[in-house]
């Protein structure tokens, strides 16, 4: 079997600006994911909306982002990493410009739904293009590094938030995540190479002899959704991933949405939330990039058992935090190592599929995340509504922490012992 290139391989200029841009797309959708929770009290005020119409609203956007990702990784694998990306980000920027310009419920709910569709659909792509850019041993970094944006810019959004004064400063904050997109569309066209593993797939797949009759096999066909997904062994690990990121995502998104109640529930002030959020984001940041970097260069295995044992430890301190300093502290290594184990989800993703089938594999499991991302605050609405404590909910969901390791363990099982041997890797 032929050995891969040495795991300790410098990056190239041209991985290093894939990543680059990558990382500032990820900014970008950081920003516009929170842009939504940093103007909803002005946008309440303005169109005189009701609670429930502004979870709608919050809602609309998730909604967009599942059928999005799954779109979006799908026609990856047919039309390349690249043009998919731009289309997407220029449906984003696109669609939050129109959201400072609605001008009731109804055009707000249309107008986030659509900027869901184009974040959705840009996630898988910007996946897929760093784990084929980096180097063998360095694509849990360069996914940990495009993901650590996705914090940074939601922290950047409260900034924005906070910077925009007046009753009509909401507006603000959607117009940095419309034009920001839009300026960075032209910068892929003439920046940003496509994916040469996707390149030689392509090339392979269409020099291939017209006498196969297999549907996978016909000369320049993408393989079908089913191949994708359930074929060669995949079944496992599309189950298994599925299973991760569902549970990983209903507990980041319960947090995301639900940590500043949490906070002022247990008697603290609203700027002393705002200092919990802010450093949730930054933990998610540091961690991003900090446990990917681990993964690289230590066990796969023994870093997914240590990024769950963080989760669950950390949820259990926040639980039992009752001062600003320990729900600050809470918050942070919450983010830390939930944002940090997501990020190293994604890596595995972009790990666990073959390059012709990557983009329908990863687009598929962020779906299904999304569906975790909904489902969270929903469910966590719904217990609060029936007076459960913030405590009880976030030390009742280390169980699904728990379910959610043991099905990413499963996933590192498919190729750690290859990373370890240093041979190729599924899906080079």
């Amino acid at each position: 079997m032929q050995a891969s290139s040495p795991q300790g391989a410098a990056p190239s200029k041209g991985s290093l600006a894939t990543i680059a841009l990558c990382l500032a797309i990820a900014l970008l959708e950081g920003l516009d994911l929170q842009s939504a929770g940093v103007a909803a009290p002005r946008i309440a005020k303005e169109f005189a909306l009701s609670v429930a119409q502004m979870g709608w609203a919050f809602s609309a956007g998730a909604i967009g982002l599942l059928p999005g990702a799954a779109l979006g990784g799908r026609l990856a694998d047919r039309w390349g990493r690249k043009r998919v990306l731009m289309l997407s980000v220029a449906l984003f920027g696109i669609f939050s410009l129109a959201t400072a310009h609605t001008w009731n419920f109804e055009s707000l709910l249309t107008a986030r739904f659509l900027t869901g569709l184009g974040l959705g659909a840009a996630m898988p792509n910007l996946i897929a293009l760093c784990a084929e850019a980096a180097p063998e041993g360095q694509r849990n970094t360069a996914v940990g590094a495009m993901y650590c944006g996705m914090p940074f810019g939601a922290a950047f959004a409260a900034v924005v938030g906070i910077m925009s004064p007046g009753d009509d400063g909401w507006r603000h904050v959607f117009y940095v995540g419309g034009f920001g997109p839009l300026f960075m569309v032209p910068l892929l066209g003439l920046c940003l190479r496509e994916s040469a593993q996707f390149v030689a797939t392509r090339v392979t797949r269409n020099s291939r002899g017209a006498g196969t009759t297999a549907p996978h096999d016909v000369p320049g066909a993408t393989p079908s959704i089913a191949h994708a997904l359930w074929k060669e062994g995949r079944t496992r690990t599309t189950i298994a991933l599925w299973t991760s990121y569902l549970g990983t995502l209903i507990v980041l998104y319960f947090l995301m949405n639900w940590l500043p109640s949490m906070v002022v529930a247990n008697g603290l002030s609203r700027a002393q939330a705002g200092m919990a959020i802010m450093m949730f984001n930054i933990g998610g940041g540091i961690g991003a990039i900090g446990i990917a970097n681990v993964m690289d260069r230590c066990s796969p295995r023994l870093t997914v058992i240590g990024m769950y044992l963080g989760i669950a430890l950390s949820l259990a301190g926040l639980s039992g935090a009752n001062g600003a300093v320990t729900m600050a502290c809470g918050a942070f290594f919450c983010g830390l190592f939930l944002v940090g184990g997501q990020s190293v989800l994604y890596s595995m993703a972009g790990q666990a599929y073959a390059t012709e089938v990557r983009g329908t594999g990863v687009g598929a499991a962020v779906a299904v995340g999304r569906l975790g991302s909904i489902l969270g605050p929903l469910i966590a609405g719904q217990l609060f509504a029936l007076g459960k404590s913030a405590s009880m909910l976030v030390s009742s969901s280390i169980p699904l922490i728990v379910i959610a390791a043991i099905a990413a363990l499963s996933v590192v099982s498919t190729f750690a012992p290859r990373v370890v041997a240093g041979v190729a890797q599924p899906g080079q």
